[in-house]
């Protein structure tokens, strides 16, 4: 199927099962170049297995993905790794090697013959480390940096690849609110870049604030894909998250999301029904000491 050329990520009908389990099912979607979207959804709607199928770590059983114009499952690794760099939630702790070594990492599809860095690579990775305010603690190891830290000096492996496409898997999880803020405006300034960046979130306040486009998954399945502002509704929080919710458009912090009920894991709230669900004796009884069993 043709797309449009600023179409770079096409997903189609795509399914991915573990056994008899449906973690994506029939998901169908576009993201333009320059794009920076957020991927949402409760636990377990198939965010991070999306992402996995994005970079090839799993093969789905149905459907097609496209990169760049390329059918991913023609693309070899290092072809691939030339159009979509990964940066993981964490990076092994056992990993304790410089940062500058780290980000050279990202180098390694365009080295040619022996492990042996050109002064090409060398500019692109001092280029990257600087962008990402990395360039000061080159030769301290991974180990010894904050979460935030870490973060940005993944981010810039990333860029020193020269990948067109940013696969993220929670860019935001374990940071304090200071780092959280300064890594999504620092993508965001990637996006307008022309850097396409696919984000897998919790955070849906900063996602609503930061995204040009969301993309909301519920039990493997696609639920909406747009603008914040046209996708962020009661009706889909309480659906997809199973909570109540206020929607509002707060001046200087655009769009926010205000919670109002737990989420049905205690029993508070029916997700089907939308409506409260009463507790299971009653209270009259409670109040005088009976309860039937």
């Amino acid at each position: 199927m043709l797309c449009s050329p600023e179409v770079i990520i096409r997903v189609e009908d795509l399914v991915y099962s573990y056994d008899s389990v449906k973690a994506l099912d029939g998901l169908t979607f576009e993201i333009n170049r320059g794009e920076f979207v957020g991927l949402v959804g409760p636990n377990g709607s198939g965010k991070t297995t999306l992402l996995n199928c994005l970079c090839k770590l799993y093969t789905p059983q149905e459907g097609s993905i496209h990169l760049n114009g390329h059918n991913l499952k023609d693309l070899t690794p290092l072809e691939g790794a030339k159009i979509y760099a990964v940066v993981p939630s964490e990076f092994p702790a056992d990993m304790n090697i410089s940062i500058v070594d780290t980000v050279l990492l990202g180098r390694h599809p365009y080295f040619e013959g022996f492990w042996w860095e050109s002064e090409h690579d060398e500019q692109i990775v001092s280029g990257a480390m600087e962008r990402l305010n990395v360039l000061d603690f080159a030769n301290r190891k991974l180990g010894e940096l904050s979460s935030g830290e870490k973060q940005r000096v993944l981010i810039a492996k990333a860029l020193a690849q020269e990948a067109k496409i940013l696969l993220i898997d929670e860019p935001v999880a374990y940071l304090d609110l200071g780092y959280q803020l300064e890594v999504m405006e620092m993508l965001t300034r990637l996006a307008d870049e022309g850097v396409t960046i696919l984000a897998a979130m919790h955070q849906l306040n900063l996602a609503v604030k930061y995204c040009d486009k969301l993309i909301v998954l519920d039990k493997g399945k696609l639920v909406a894909c747009g603008k914040p502002q046209d996708v962020v509704t009661q009706r889909l929080i309480e659906d997809v998250y199973g909570i109540k919710a206020i929607i509002k458009n707060i001046p200087r912090a655009g769009l926010t999301i205000i919670p109002l009920s737990t989420s049905n894991n205690g029993g508070m709230f029916d997700r089907e029904n939308r409506k409260e669900r009463t507790i299971g004796f009653n209270k009259a009884k409670a109040r005088s000491g009976r309860v039937d069993v």
